[in-house]
């Protein structure tokens, strides 16, 4: 097992070359002191091997280097004269060293090892969340990235899923409030609700009650363990593609960022989040409606969080996400296939903000698959959705 950037680096044809650096100090310390006159004596430098072998070998391997480096000191020393011999001091300097170096090592690699473990919970928690979705899955072409806003974390309250049942596929995304392990759990509630709902229910308007639901008791539950969730909300779209409709998609926004369908011939915004987010629903008149829009074959369905459009450049300009992908599709019409449209918006981000994400970030695209025979393409469709407003370069 790997432990530790530094040692997956220094890796060629997949095996470790990391005993390389130190063995090649020791050899330029010897041959250095051997060279040079009785007045430049630097055997005591080779104290600097071990230390070089704790920071990027095993503790086994610095072990080694230890033990090289004490037999080659008393070797080098010995072989000069008794008045210039570095003596019994630096011997003891030296054999220090080693050992301060050995425990060094072996506090390094069981950090490491609680970092991998760590790590390897983290990525078990993600898939969990964010379960591997199948390619072209349940009749939907599908493509989606999470980028985390610390360099290190695996997951967040960020989610999105697609779930297929009798009454047609549904396609949820959303963003909880907050980071921590409680966004997680919130995250992880919601989206059993709507693995459950979605499958079960026929009307969207039902699935996206129960998730409303949902979100409220996982906050009465936590805030009766004393964990201080008990105002925490989620912003989310809910998407169902009925089998009887295939022209048609339905939209339950809840505070979320509008998404966008985007097609060969534009870009053109689906209805804006006109409900409160999730938990908040008894602040306003409930659930949000359902829409129904129309969305042709050749159209992706463009579903972001507000890390995508709250990512600022230097001068704390917001990215702007409409803007560059229609000019992005407007040269290239064949970016509006789902991972390429994913792929143009995730290095658009990370271009425009530097690389310095303030949130987490997803970026979520979800295209009808075309059936076999002739389909009815956007251009064919004429005005037909014009009223929710049609974003062209």
């Amino acid at each position: 097992m790997e432990y530790g950037r530094e040692r997956q680096l220094l890796r060629f044809r997949g095996r470790s070359i990391a005993w390389v650096p130190p063995l090649l100090l020791l050899a330029g310390v010897v041959l250095v002191d051997y060279n040079t006159t009785e007045q430049f004596r630097i055997i005591s430098w080779i104290v600097l091997v071990p230390g070089t072998a704790a920071a990027i070998c095993g503790v086994w391997t610095t072990g080694a280097f230890v033990v090289l480096a004490v037999v080659t000191y008393v070797v080098v020393d010995s072989a000069w004269p008794d008045q210039f011999q570095a003596g019994l001091g630096d011997f003891v300097l030296v054999a220090l060293g080693g050992l301060l170096a050995t425990l060094a090592c072996a506090v390094r690699v069981r950090r490491e090892r609680q970092i991998v473990h760590i790590r390897d919970i983290a990525e078990t928690t993600r898939r969990t969340v964010l379960r591997p979705l199948p390619p072209r899955w349940a009749g939907l072409d599908h493509a989606g990235v999470y980028l985390a806003a610390e360099v290190d974390a695996r997951v967040g309250g960020d989610f999105y899923d697609i779930q297929p049942g009798p009454h047609g596929t549904r396609v949820l995304v959303g963003d909880v409030q907050g980071k921590g392990l409680g966004a997680v759990e919130a995250a992880a509630a919601l989206l059993g609700t709507f693995r459950e709902a979605g499958y079960h229910e026929k009307d969207l308007a039902t699935v996206a009650e129960r998730l409303e639901i949902r979100m409220l008791r996982h906050c009465m539950h936590t805030t009766a363990l004393g964990h201080d969730d008990g105002d925490r909300f989620a912003t989310a779209v809910l998407i169902g593609f009925p089998q009887d409709t295939p022209g048609l998609v339905e939209t339950v926004n809840f505070g979320h960022e509008a998404p966008l369908a985007v097609g060969p011939h534009g870009v053109r915004e689906l209805p804006s989040g006109d409900g409160l987010p999730l938990g908040l629903g008894d602040l306003g008149q409930g659930v949000p409606p359902v829409h129904r829009v129309p969305l042709a074959f050749d159209e992706t369905l463009l579903l972001v969080t507000d890390g995508v459009t709250e990512a600022r450049d230097r001068s704390g300009v917001f990215y702007p996400l409409a803007r560059e992908v229609t000019r992005a599709v407007a040269a290239e019409p064949g970016r509006a296939e789902p991972r390429r449209l994913v792929r143009t918006v995730r290095d658009g981000v990370l271009r425009h903000s530097g690389g310095r994400l303030g949130d987490d970030t997803t970026v979520f695209a979800v295209r009808r698959m075309e059936p076999e025979g002739p389909v009815e393409s956007s251009e064919e469709r004429g005005g037909e959705g014009t009223e929710q407003g049609r974003l062209r370069s």
